[in-house]
């Protein structure tokens, strides 16, 4: 089989390495693999090394923008129509919200509506949400209604995926199957002893404070700024029962937000008790969250998050605001502390909860690595996957045979 991916961008990032690995797993597999990117770049890392050595062939596409351009979204189509005719793949599986609508608006141009090849998008994430301007975000409801109708089948990494098309009349559910993001299992786990503290000096961060880790890109809809908001709640209460103990932030990431988060944290008169990372190579994240007492994401829009999945794995307890896929991981007082969207309040307690009664803490972590375990492994979404392709396939064979 020829598969052609398509993906805006390769940063590091759930949708990118959900890409690479599927494109890994398909060209061990035999299948002859072609992987269609935009331009790489800024300060969120790149995955580009990691997809040439997955065995696919790369397309760079200079016209294929994250950003809304009339011009360049035109030429970004005519260049993906010359693609899919170049490479004739099987199947066309498009990825992300820019990607996805003008990939798929190619592929169905280029043979996906008369039948002769497959076209299967996967939603990763949603590209509207509450917090846009209601012009804005009606648009991308319009552009996500038009390339459903431009595909054969759908993969949602969560139900909440789905829930959220069916809410705004995007797709019916039946177009729909769940395949969860995979993670590479033996890449996350406990460190080697002593790992904690030198990962502290290194970041000059006190051996006996509480470390509140958020591992993600800086975003503004990430939630790095609520942190900081009740940082000085959080301080207090944990300071009642611990008063030697002090409180830091570890924000592990980078990203174009970074600026805004730095003055953040210079007007909130958090330095030294504040410490951001920048990008941290995918081989020594799991050392970096040795050194991290809760993982927390107050993210406002998210897929699955593997960065919950990879926290659980490497033993840290979690936190998390019930946006997009959240809840598929963290399932309340069972897997970790899920805190309603935007509610601070709530997210203070849950944060001194965890952080003050180990014991419960444990073992929701370790029922929650369990659970991630067994449901996220690259090799089982791989296979999955494959069977979304055996459907798509029999969908476009009835309209080649007019059925």
């Amino acid at each position: 089989m020829t598969i052609l991916h398509l993906i805006t961008r390769l940063i590091f990032g759930g949708a990118q390495h959900n890409t690479v690995m599927t494109c890994a797993a398909q060209a061990a597999a035999g299948h002859e693999v072609h992987l269609a990117i935009g331009p790489t770049y800024g300060p969120e890392g790149s995955l580009v090394a990691e997809a040439e050595q997955a065995g696919a062939v790369m397309h760079h596409i200079p016209s294929l923008v994250r950003e809304a351009s009339p011009l360049m979204d035109w030429r970004c189509y005519r260049a993906l129509r010359r693609l899919i005719r170049e490479v004739e793949p099987d199947v066309v599986h498009t990825h992300s919200s820019k990607a996805g609508i003008v990939g798929r608006a190619a592929a169905w141009k280029e043979g996906g509506k008369r039948g002769r090849r497959a076209v299967v998008h996967t939603v990763h994430g949603l590209g509207f949400n509450d917090r846009q301007r209601p012009i804005v975000r009606r648009l991308y409801i319009g552009l996500e209604r038009y390339a459903a109708k431009r595909c054969h089948r759908l993969i949602a990494i969560t139900p909440q995926m789905i829930d959220a098309f069916e809410q705004h009349r995007i797709a019916p559910r039946d177009r729909f199957t769940v395949v969860p993001s995979g993670v590479q299992l033996d890449r996350f786990g406990p460190s080697p002893a002593g790992t904690r503290e030198q990962v502290r000096e290194r970041y000059a961060i006190p051996q006996d404070a509480f470390v509140v880790g958020l591992l993600g890109r800086l975003d503004a809809l990430k939630g790095q700024r609520d942190l900081i908001d009740i940082y000085p709640r959080l301080a207090e209460r944990l300071q009642k029962k611990h008063p030697s103990r002090p409180v830091h932030l570890l924000f592990i990431g980078d990203g174009f937000d970074r600026a805004n988060v730095e003055h953040a944290i210079a007007e909130a008169g958090l330095a030294g008790r504040a410490t951001i990372t920048g990008l941290v190579p995918y081989d020594q994240i799991a050392r970096v969250l040795s050194t991290v007492d809760v993982s927390v994401l107050p993210s406002y829009q998210e897929g699955q998050s593997r960065t919950l999945v990879e926290s659980l794995l490497c033993g840290v307890p979690v936190v998390g605001y019930a946006a997009g896929g959240i809840p598929s991981i963290i399932r309340e007082g069972v897997t970790g502390r899920l805190v309603p969207v935007g509610d601070k309040p709530a997210l203070v307690d849950a944060v001194v909860g965890v952080l003050t009664e180990p014991d419960q803490a444990r073992w929701m972590t370790e029922a929650g690595a369990a659970h991630v375990r067994k449901r996220f492994d690259v090799a089982t979404m791989a296979e999955s996957i494959r069977g979304v392709y055996d459907l798509a396939c029999a969908d476009a064979a009835k309209r080649l045979h007019g059925r």
